[in-house]
């Protein structure tokens, strides 16, 4: 039962009246019709437990999208239902501020008939989104008090990564389609497949000329080639502590998941096989085995409920869980950070494990403020920042100059650029050869 307004109003004036009345006339003169009128107001009242609930709507929903799922409120009794509807869910459910506005509804449901109420919601964050509880205040005709009650109405609203990178994805295709040699621009050099011959055209490279076939025929023949196909990647994001960090307002961990499905996107239409590990100090996302149309979904699914653990991750342990994903000669893509400290101590020494037998390209996400500080001038504390950019810097590059040495590409850039980057060096690598 629930008390409206309207009724401590009314019980505010009545202790007024009562006041002017002697006795217990004056509280028996105000009390009892009120009571009367209460019990009246939840006697007419529709039934909640009676209520029949169904949902229907959206089940997936990409970050930072609307996602609207369906309530049918079914009335079976003999009264009408006029009511107040709550539909709870987590709070990062909803645009911030908008979550008391956005979850309540105003119903009126005549006897024996349903009305479906639509309950927009705007996540913030990735996962699953469960619905928590409906409570139904359903009013009586005075509208001085309400019969209340919850129903339990299951549903679950899966919040996958946003993908945003995937406005990149038509250039670099277009990329792609001129190292395929599916436009006049193709590849020639070792380490790619023989494609076909064409005549030779001022400019070209002399060693692609093919002498046996230019002694056969009028005119000078130039052999043509394309990236190899059906290679392998694997995806290795670190999930440990180091991915916890923001820069700007993204978590290092989103802008390497959304480097990973640019990456995905473009390997799978170029007829490569994508594979993908998350790991700390234990595997927390895998998905192996994908051809195709599937592969890009599998890895979407995957990635929306990991999440940065905080411990520090095993690299040997990691190394070794990347080694038994790629059995044969693959593309090992590392999302990883390149802190001087965890790479040294970590990285480094695995590293030669995975080199002998893999091409390894390393990606990290870059702190564009660095820079910022670097170049500040002007206060003392502008002076000490730059000096603490600067040092940063140099351990950075020393980092990358060792990683070089190992025979390891390293992509650094700030979280918006860090998916074309990664993009343009895996086409680069299949330019050369190096897959």
């Amino acid at each position: 039962m629930a008390l409206s307004g309207r009724t401590a109003l009314i019980a505010a004036l009545g202790a007024l009246v009562a006041g002017l009345l002697p006795g217990w006339g004056g509280v028996l003169a105000v009390c009892v019709p009120l009571l009367a009128a209460v019990l009246y107001a939840l006697a007419r009242a529709a039934p909640v437990r009676s209520l029949r609930l169904e949902r229907a709507g959206a089940t997936s929903v990409r970050l930072g999208e609307d996602a609207p799922v369906h309530l049918t409120v079914t009335n079976p009794s003999s009264r009408a239902l006029g009511a107040e509807l709550r539909d709870a869910w987590p709070p990062s459910s909803w645009r911030p501020g908008t979550s008391f506005a956005a979850a309540r509804h105003r119903v009126t449901v005549p006897a024996g008939e349903r009305r479906r109420l639509t309950t927009v919601l705007h996540p913030t964050r990735r996962g699953d989104h469960k619905a928590v509880r409906v409570t139904v205040r359903s009013h009586g005709p005075l509208g001085l008090a309400a019969r209340q009650g919850g129903h339990a109405v299951p549903w679950t609203l899966s919040v996958l990564p946003p993908f945003t990178s995937r406005k990149h994805l038509p250039a670099k295709l277009a990329r792609l389609r001129e190292l395929d040699g599916r436009t006049t621009l193709l590849t020639r050099g070792e380490g790619t497949e023989f494609d076909s011959l064409r005549d030779y055209i001022p400019g070209d490279d002399v060693r692609s000329i093919d002498w046996r076939a230019t002694a056969r025929q009028s005119s000078v023949a130039v052999r043509t080639w394309r990236p190899e196909r059906d290679r392998h990647l694997l995806l290795v994001l670190d999930s440990g502590r180091t991915s916890a960090g923001r820069v700007g307002d993204v978590p290092r961990l989103d802008a390497a998941m959304d480097a990973a499905l640019l990456l995905t996107a473009l390997a799978t239409r170029a007829g490569d096989r994508v594979d993908l590990l998350a790991f700390d100090r234990a595997v927390r996302a895998s998905v192996r085995g994908r051809t195709g149309g599937d592969t890009l979904p599998s890895m979407v699914r995957a990635m929306a409920r990991l999440e940065p653990e905080l411990v520090e991750t095993d690299t040997r342990a990691m190394a070794a869980a990347a080694l038994a994903g790629a059995p044969r000669r693959s593309l090992i893509v590392l999302f990883t950070g390149l802190d001087a400290a965890p790479v040294e101590a970590g990285l480094l020494p695995v590293l030669p494990r995975l080199t002998r037998r893999h091409t390894v390209l390393v990606a990290a996400v870059g702190d564009p403020r660095v820079g910022e500080m670097a170049r500040a001038r002007g206060t003392v504390p502008a002076v000490y920042e730059a000096a603490a950019a600067a040092r940063h810097q140099a351990e950075r590059e020393r980092t990358i100059a060792r990683l070089h040495r190992l025979g390891v590409t390293v992509v650094e850039a700030a979280p918006d650029r860090l998916p074309p980057a990664v993009a343009d060096a895996y086409l680069a690598l299949k330019a050369a050869g190096k897959l």
